[in-house]
């Protein structure tokens, strides 16, 4: 079961990454298309997200214990990434502009839910004690 979890956890990881990067593109190529369907395709991927952050949260997905430093780390700079790129300064550069604001935004998105749910996880590792460790071992 726990090996299922993991390939799930990673497909999920690997489509939300690809979905993010396409709906980028095509955002990028043309803005009203962010407008119709921005929130039904962001809602998908805070899903996606959210369930990848779920299975990582009870190790059982793709981001392991001692890989969870590094992600947290790259999803700060992703998420940071994405709200500097809705500054119209990024948005304005000639031809890229629009797609990089789109591909940021849109793998922030993504990548928030998990994050934040793997910083509940690292804060109460963090602050644990030894009585709750005999309760609550770490897996």
């Amino acid at each position: 079961m726990e090996r299922t979890l993991k390939m799930l956890g990673s497909w999920l990881f690997l489509l939300g990454i690809v979905i993010a990067v396409i709906v980028g593109l095509a955002f990028g190529a043309e803005s009203s298309w962010k407008t119709n369907y921005g929130t039904p395709i962001g809602g998908l991927l805070a899903l996606l997200g959210f369930i990848v952050g779920i299975l990582s949260f009870f190790a059982v997905g793709t981001i392991t214990k001692d890989k969870v430093p590094t992600f947290l780390i790259a999803a700060l700079m992703l998420v940071g990434i994405g709200a500097a790129a809705g500054i119209d300064w990024f948005a304005n550069l000639e031809i890229i502009g629009p797609y990089f604001t789109s591909i940021a935004g849109m793998i922030a998105v993504f990548v928030a839910p998990a994050a934040g749910l793997l910083a509940i996880r690292a804060i109460w590792d963090a602050g644990k004690s030894e009585e709750i460790e005999r309760i609550i071992p770490k897996k």
